[in-house]
């Protein structure tokens, strides 16, 4: 009797990757476990982009780390407009706007970095993963004396709304933490994009991004070395973007000397 699901020879590579291989057959069909198991991860993605930032969740852990915490809004006031509307996504409203505006004249300005943690397209991410990224990154920036603006947290932003916060603080450089579009092995995955001299108008060439930061993918110290690198290059050489390369890897993670991973720049 010959067995109902056809095995496939490439299944003892699935151990080194999350990707949807080697699941067998079943007739000209998935056999029904990975089947619904793709459902699930399908519905969790879906999920995600809907679920609500957890504001006041997420205000009370950044406060107990020490951040003071900025609540705004961008210019999408409901979840189905920011999804129909990305431009509006990319600015902040009026009273959120109003409300940087009344820090500056406090003398809130003149800061090396300024941090936004936006919603983005999966706030599972920001809500799951934003305090411990920050809290990697933290002590490199307090070793190194950078003067750090109080914590933006935006609802319904897209990744450019860093723009009009950078800008609106004086920050030097802005870093947008932000829940990256979920993928069916990936609803939880957090991305971080720098962008030096932010202002409206800038455009994605402007941005380096440092992606799929979660305990899954890129963890939190390897993202925070990464991102250290580009700040301090960033701030010394004046740019960012397509300019700027991530080299982090030619260092350790403990910031010792120089060793690159690369086969092709060793002697």
């Amino acid at each position: 009797m010959s067995k109902l699901v056809v095995d496939n020879p490439w299944e003892r590579l699935r151990r080194y990757t999350p990707a949807r291989i080697a699941l067998g057959r079943a007739g000209v069909s998935l056999p029904t476990k990975p089947l619904l198991e793709f459902q699930l991860a399908h519905a969790l993605a879906r999920d995600a982009v809907h679920l609500p930032l957890d504001d006041e969740g997420l205000t009370a852990r950044l406060e107990a780390q020490m951040w003071p915490v900025v609540p705004l809004r961008s210019a999408a006031g409901d979840r189905q407009t920011y999804l129909q509307r990305p431009d509006l996504g990319r600015r902040l409203d009026e009273n959120s706007r109003e409300a940087l505006e009344r820090l500056a004249t406090r003398g809130a300005r003149g800061f090396d970095v300024a941090f936004v943690v936006a919603d983005g397209l999966s706030a599972r991410a920001v809500n799951e993963h934003a305090p411990s990224m920050l809290a990697a990154i933290r002590p490199r920036l307090e070793a190194g004396g950078w003067r750090i603006a109080p914590l933006a947290l935006v609802e319904q932003g897209r990744v450019a709304i860093g723009d009009d916060v950078g800008a609106l603080m004086g920050a030097a450089i802005v870093v947008v933490l932000i829940g990256e579009r979920p993928g069916l092995s990936s609803p939880d995955s957090l991305g971080l994009y720098l962008t030096y001299a932010p202002r409206a108008g800038l455009t994605d060439e402007a941005r380096n991004c440092i992606s799929n930061v979660r305990p899954q993918g890129l963890s939190f110290e390897a993202a925070a070395h990464r991102l250290f690198y580009l700040l301090e290059e960033a701030r010394r050489r004046k740019l960012s973007g397509v300019e700027l390369k991530d080299e982090s890897d030619m260092k350790t993670l403990s910031g010792g000397t120089e060793e690159s991973t690369n086969f092709l720049t060793r002697g």
